[in-house]
């Protein structure tokens, strides 16, 4: 069953890059393109912090932001298998999906088009594995850490993915 996320105020293409101001021309004419990802939150539930696998990785200015592991659907995969896949790729961490956190969705410009983002979080309960990045076959991930989910918010870099770790906080001892 799928969770309601709290969020933002929507910005649209055109308002993320005006940031407020006038209109610009170049930006109504972009293409827009959809992307899909997959991932969310593993949780070891044998320790008693009920620590969260998290990465790391470079944006493009260089700046380091830890986030939720996730990436895009292959093949014919599903969001849910995407997200099981994806987390034991960058985090080395397999893991069984306990429910649905929700989605988020974003807009971006990059290299002469817009980009809508979709992103599918899921709630998983550590299976086995151990942390690594040597796994993740695009080399996205730059470090990787188990974070106390009581922590988690403090951690991460973006305000969506802290909304998914409050609702993740909240419901999980439903599964526990």
């Amino acid at each position: 069953m799928a969770h309601p996320v709290p969020s933002a105020p929507k910005r649209t293409p055109l308002t993320a890059s005006m940031g407020g101001a006038g209109a610009h021309p170049v930006h109504a004419s972009l293409p827009t393109v959809e992307e899909v990802s997959a991932g969310g939150i593993v949780v070891d539930s044998s320790s008693p912090d009920l620590p969260v696998a998290i990465i790391a990785r470079l944006n493009r200015g260089g700046r380091l932001e830890w986030c939720l592991p996730k990436g895009h659907p292959e093949n014919e995969e599903d969001s849910r298998e995407a997200a099981i896949r994806e987390i034991a790729e960058e985090t080395g961490i397999d893991g069984r999906i306990l429910t649905a956190l929700g989605s988020i969705d974003y807009w971006f410009t990059v290299s002469g088009h817009r980009v809508h983002k979709t992103v599918h979080h899921f709630l998983l309960a550590a299976t086995g594995g151990h942390l690594t990045i040597e796994n993740d076959p695009d080399h996205e991930a730059v470090d990787v850490a188990w974070v106390p989910l009581a922590e988690l918010g403090k951690r991460l870099s973006f305000p969506n993915e802290r909304r998914i770790a409050d609702l993740a906080r909240e419901i999980l001892p439903r599964y526990l």
